[in-house]
């Protein structure tokens, strides 16, 4: 097998009002929302957003999340959230039915806010099963 690196993506957010709690910090679901949103901002623009799955009839589905908070995230802020694919030694990822992403929010001084652990699939919406990866989710989510 010959070795896969994954690209690094990375996305900027500045903290609004609508992301706070009454402790005037992030709300802790805010953080799952921000991921997500992304995890977007990567597949989109390489051809594996909303229409796309539509068309398709498959799409990514998350089986399993871990978050971490490691500090606060106030209001006005701004942070960056760093998204890569986790390949572990052996795996495959272009056979493997899951994967695994690791997502980081870091704070504009460079320490890390939340840490947060995925594993999803590729989910085929007519079968209702996950499927292996094709060339172009492999190709959306920056392996291949």
């Amino acid at each position: 097998m010959s070795e896969v690196t994954p690209l690094v993506f990375e996305y900027d957010i500045l903290i609004r009002e609508s992301l706070m709690d009454t402790f005037g910090h992030m709300n802790n679901s805010k953080y799952l929302e921000l991921f997500e949103e992304a995890r977007w901002e990567i597949i989109d623009p390489r051809g594996f957003g909303m229409k796309a799955i539509r068309e398709r009839g498959i799409g990514p589905v998350v089986l399993e999340v871990n978050l971490r908070f490691a500090r606060e995230i106030r209001l006005r802020e701004r942070i960056k959230i760093r998204s890569t694919i986790a390949i572990e030694p052996g795996s495959n990822p272009k056979t493997n039915k899951t994967m695994r992403m690791q997502q980081t929010m870091v704070n504009e001084k460079g320490e890390v806010c939340c840490t947060a652990n995925f594993t999803f699939g590729l989910f085929d919406m007519k079968s209702r099963k996950l499927i292996a990866p094709t060339p172009e989710w492999l190709h959306a989510v920056g392996i291949g």
